[in-house]
């Protein structure tokens, strides 16, 4: 079992940064691929990214590439999200997810945190 927090949204002009962290409780934190997804008001869940449980395997939607890093840290059973050159469009509830794979579909994920709330203004 793998329980997740997300932090570290608020409230950015276009053109900040934020940094959104997703703490993992659980022994088996390390084992897991874990990735970052959106949910845009009347819209579906998005993926924006992924990290291998190694960290050696990364990848990232289009639309952010370029902008925002994942990384991070199995001795804090922490991953973040580095988002720079934010836009009003990236304004979304933003949810770190737990899985077995290093992959952007949504069904293949076990666990999903409550979600962080990041609003862009222009």
């Amino acid at each position: 079992q793998v329980q997740l927090v997300e932090s570290g949204g608020g409230l950015v002009q276009a053109g900040g940064s934020l940094r959104l962290s997703c703490a993992a409780s659980g022994r088996t934190f390390s084992s897991y691929a874990m990735g970052w997804f959106r949910q845009a008001p009347g819209q579906e869940r998005e993926f924006v990214a992924v990290i291998s449980w190694s960290g050696g395997r990364i990848d990232y939607a289009d639309s952010v590439k370029g902008r925002f890093t994942i990384s991070r840290d199995n001795a804090k059973n922490t991953v973040f999200l580095q988002m720079n050159s934010l836009k009003p469009e990236d304004t979304a509830v933003y949810y770190c997810a737990a899985g077995r794979l290093v992959v952007a579909s949504m069904s293949l994920y076990d666990y999903w945190g409550q979600g962080t709330q990041v609003t862009v203004s222009s």
